[in-house]
């Protein structure tokens, strides 16, 4: 059973004669009372209590059941403390306030009631809390389709490693729905232009009369556009959007990372009727650098050969960076795998510190030797006997 108009007339409780909190058994045993009593086969040809018995059975139907009890109730509240200025100025009993304009004069989106809006959907009939037809009065029936914000879009980019590290501004294609090309998105013909709509005067929106309520709901000529295409784009057949390859602009932060999110707002498929855009969301893939890592999302790696004699001996070596090279100091008997940290050397990104760049050292062993070579490393050998081994018990 969906909610009454008579529930804003009639006191259910008052009928029934018991207090708002009564208690399920207090409202069947006074509708079983009442009932007996006014019941037609012990009332023959009495008018009033047969009027009488179908007033309790109807304010039994309701109470008696938790859920439409509880329906009844809201609607019962919202009634006596008012939605706006003006309403319900009379309480529950006399509904003072109310006219053909709505509440107190005011007109009321059924979407503004909150948890309410179900109530009256099903009060009047409405799909989704708004009631049917067109206009002030019923008019053709028609569901309103008012704005519709467009669809999330998706795309790809693929970027150098320099490039993802100091950032670019660049263009990214996005296959999907975009404007007309022709039409501009109006949807009209070209040469042509909509015309504004009759029905709600270009507002997209009108006000419908049920009696003491007013609401306002998308227009059903328009589709709450607030025009009207009369001559439709033969390219888009009017939807004033088409399927197509775009091109869109995309400034890439600095530091941005392989496989990382990035969002343009407004930048998805068009809205419809008024609707906003919705967003584009981008996956940059960097592609690999053939010197520079990443450790985490600020700090560079590099890799530094060394020769035996600067591992063993010291050096001063040239590193490169992003920028221009820095000369580091090798410490005598530095091991192949040995890291150093180059403060502030590696990336920098949109927000947060600079990184730091991370230089591991690999000492090199030469594969082939000149005979001077072979005899001045024979040579170290014997000036540096003992067994490295030794811990091993080999």
């Amino acid at each position: 059973m969906a909610p009454q108009r008579e529930w804003f007339e009639k006191d259910y409780y008052k009928v029934l004669g018991v207090e708002k909190n009564a208690t399920d058994k207090d409202i069947t045993r006074a509708y079983r009372k009442l009932a007996k009593q006014f019941h037609p086969d012990a009332n023959p040809g009495d008018a009033a209590a047969e009027e009488r018995f179908k007033e309790v059975s109807a304010a039994h139907e309701v109470l008696g059941d938790a859920e439409k009890r509880a329906e009844y109730d809201q609607v019962r509240e919202m009634a006596a403390s008012g939605v706006g200025a003006g309403f319900g100025q009379g309480g529950p009993g006399g509904f003072g306030g109310f006219g053909p304009g709505g509440f107190g004069g005011q007109t009321i989106n059924v979407e503004d009631l909150g948890g309410l809006g179900d109530i009256f959907g099903n009060l009047f009939g409405g799909a989704g809390g708004a009631p049917p037809g067109g206009g002030r009065g019923r008019g053709r029936r028609r569901q309103p389709v008012g704005p519709v914000d467009g669809a999330d879009a998706e795309a790809a980019l693929h970027l150098d490693f320099t490039d993802a590290v100091h950032g670019v501004t660049t263009t990214v294609n996005v296959d999907g729905e975009a404007v007309c090309t022709v039409c501009n998105g109006s949807g009209a013909k070209a040469g042509t232009s909509p015309d504004v709509c009759r029905s709600c005067n270009g507002a997209g929106e009108v006000l419908v009369d049920q009696g003491m309520f007013s609401f306002a709901q998308p227009c059903p000529d328009c589709g709450g556009r607030g025009a009207i295409v009369r001559d439709r784009c033969k390219h888009c057949k009017g939807r004033g959007t088409e399927v197509r390859r775009r091109e869109v602009k995309a400034k890439i932060p600095a530091g941005v990372d392989d496989g990382q999110r990035i969002k343009l707002a407004g930048r998805g498929a068009p809205g419809t009727n008024g609707g906003s855009p919705g967003d584009l969301y981008v996956t940059v893939h960097v592609a690999p650098h053939p010197i520079f890592g990443r450790s985490g999302k600020a700090n560079l790696t590099v890799t530094v050969p060394l020769t035996f004699a600067e591992a063993t001996l010291g050096a001063q070596v040239k590193v490169p960076t992003l920028d221009a090279p820095v000369t580091l100091k090798v410490a005598p008997g530095t091991r192949s795998g040995h890291t150093v940290k180059v403060p502030g050397r590696g990336i920098t990104p949109a927000r947060g510190a600079a990184g730091d760049l991370l230089v591991t050292f690999t000492v090199e062993v030469p594969t082939e030797l000149t005979d001077d070579q072979r005899a001045a490393v024979e040579a170290l050998a014997a000036a540096m006997p003992g067994n490295p081994r030794a811990d091993l018990g080999v």
